[in-house]
């Protein structure tokens, strides 16, 4: 905990300039959105999983395994490849392009693994429960990384430096799809961004400058924290659209879960994270508000409303933790070898 408590408190930031209590932040509680816990202490219990509690050890290995290439099936792609840490998380392209350049059948876009700890799913359909069991989808998906379990496992089986890790990260535990899963997922959920939004809603009314509380405030009036709420400002299941057709619905066959229930995204770093909407139809961040007000909303917004959220948005761009680029172990004549085919 020692060395989390270390990385966290250098990416939060812990020196808050306090103010006396602004009503837009005590509205803002009451809407629902929350601030990423300042207190290192209280966001590791806010991050971490019971089933796969964070160490050092497991994170340093997950981050490797993150940048591993040698996951995927060509030897090319690695989870940064569409979840790329030196932009917004993501990859800037309308569609998830993965083994043989083939881009994502249902026209998906990949979300950000920033702050992704605090969705209450992953994945559009939200069909898994935590970002361990996420992982393991990307790398067996044949048009995302196209790896067979049974590769990947032989892939880390076969370094030595790579055994040696696994056994540090979790004693007594067979090396399998599921823990090269645990240990990356480790490593995402420490992926965290605060922003200047979290310091006003801790009581910094200096935080946000005047046009971003007013987009704020726009943002809670209009009704946007019906869906992006919480810690994430997204992150549950919504039913997608609600109130009008969506404008860009033919782009691809994507409907949702069983349900017709869609992934809410977060909104931290928005503006980071183009192009919009789970088939990546806009780079246009005023043309996606005005979308979700009348799909989710039933209403037209005003060009002066989507403006002022728009601006409010500037806010929630955070910090992101310094990431080393690991070198990774180098392999063996007994590690399967890239296959472009």
């Amino acid at each position: 905990m020692k060395f989390l408590k270390g990385t966290l408190a250098i990416a939060i930031g812990l020196s808050v300039s306090l103010s006396a209590s602004d009503v837009l932040i005590d509205k803002a509680k009451e809407a629902g959105l929350k601030p990423i816990p300042k207190e290192v202490m209280e966001l590791i219990k806010t991050i971490d999983n019971p089933k796969n509690r964070l160490t050092k050890a497991k994170v340093e290995l997950g981050k490797k395994l993150y940048f591993d290439p040698r996951l995927s099936k060509s030897g090319l792609i690695s989870c940064n490849t569409c979840h790329n840490l030196a932009i917004g998380g993501d990859d800037n392209v309308p569609v998830a392009t993965g083994h043989k350049w083939r881009g994502n059948p249902h026209h998906l876009n990949s979300p950000t693994v920033y702050n992704a700890v605090f969705n209450d799913r992953q994945f559009w359909d939200g069909r898994s429960p935590d970002l361990e069991d996420q992982a393991t989808g990307p790398i067996q998906a044949p048009p995302e990384m196209d790896m067979k379990a049974e590769n990947a496992v032989k892939v880390v089986t076969s370094i030595p430096e790579y055994k040696k890790a696994f056994n540090e990260a979790f004693p007594g535990e067979e090396i399998t799809i599921k823990t090269i899963g645990k240990a990356i997922g480790a490593f995402e959920r420490t992926l965290v961004t605060p922003s200047r939004y979290d310091k006003f809603l801790q009581g910094d009314s200096s935080a946000l400058t005047k046009e971003e509380k007013e987009g704020l405030k726009t943002f809670i009036e209009v009704g946007c924290v019906s869906c992006h709420t919480g810690i994430g400002l997204g992150g549950s299941m919504k039913p997608f659209p609600v109130a009008g057709k969506y404008k860009y619905d033919n782009l691809g066959d994507f409907k949702g879960d069983k349900n017709g229930m869609v992934k809410v995204p977060t909104l931290r770093n928005i503006l980071e994270t183009a192009p919009y909407f789970h088939n990546g139809a806009t780079y246009d961040i005023k043309e996606a508000i005005a979308i979700m007000g009348e799909t989710q909303l039933g209403k037209k917004l005003s060009k002066k409303e989507i403006n002022s959220i728009a601006t409010f948005f500037n806010a929630l761009t955070g910090k992101k933790p310094k990431i080393e680029y690991p070198v990774l172990p180098v392999e063996t004549a007994s590690t399967p070898k890239p296959n472009l085919d």
